[in-house]
């Protein structure tokens, strides 16, 4: 059973990431849900999951087929792509091609692949003490604006940790995101030559 700790930490960590995919959709083409689409690539980030003391998620895009035609170049853009971001400081706890068939009418099948990356982070890594006590020594002078009310949390450095678990994860988040959309592009220009 998780912690409270844990349970809150989830929970600011998932309100971060939605916020997160907002900025992406607006920023690049919406698709439905969790996705959003950019340079013909869609991408998907998970919700956060909560699993023995560490949050995760997983961040997935399209392989394009329509570039990439035969299983054998299918297996050299995953291989690029899972070197690039092997070589990140946020490295992924596993990356995988993973292949899809939809049946978007029940008359059709569109056959697609993706590279689909799961990161963990412990808990004690989405904040840091002394950057809690130096945000509350600036609450505490005036010297930043009041935090907001948060339900369930009393003590301002409990509303402080929580809004830093937002803030860290929100970060990996659109770090990894940035990492994967640029090997893409990285890959896809190494294509054209």
């Amino acid at each position: 059973m998780p912690s409270l700790k844990g349970i809150l930490f989830n929970q600011f960590a998932s309100e971060g990431v939605n916020h997160l995919i907002e900025e992406m959709q607006q920023k690049y083409k919406p698709k439905k849900g969790r996705r959003f689409n950019h340079a013909d690539i869609t991408y998907e980030i998970s919700r956060p999951t909560l699993l023995d003391n560490r949050l995760g998620f997983e961040i997935s895009s399209k392989i394009p087929q329509d570039e990439v035609t035969d299983d054998k170049a299918m297996d050299t853009y995953f291989d690029k792509i899972k070197k690039i971001l092997n070589a990140n400081d946020l490295k992924p706890v596993s990356i995988e091609r993973e292949n899809i068939v939809w049946d978007s009418k029940k008359d059709t099948e569109k056959e697609r692949d993706y590279v689909k990356c799961q990161y963990s982070y412990p808990l004690e890594d989405l904040y840091k003490n002394d950057e809690i006590i130096k945000r509350y020594e600036a609450l505490q002078s005036g010297a930043s604006k009041p935090l907001p009310e948060i339900a369930g949390v009393f003590t301002v450095q409990g509303k402080l940790a929580l809004i830093m678990v937002q803030e860290t994860v929100q970060g990996y988040v659109r770090d990894n995101v940035q990492t994967l959309i640029d090997a893409n592009k990285k890959v896809r220009d190494g294509l054209k030559g």
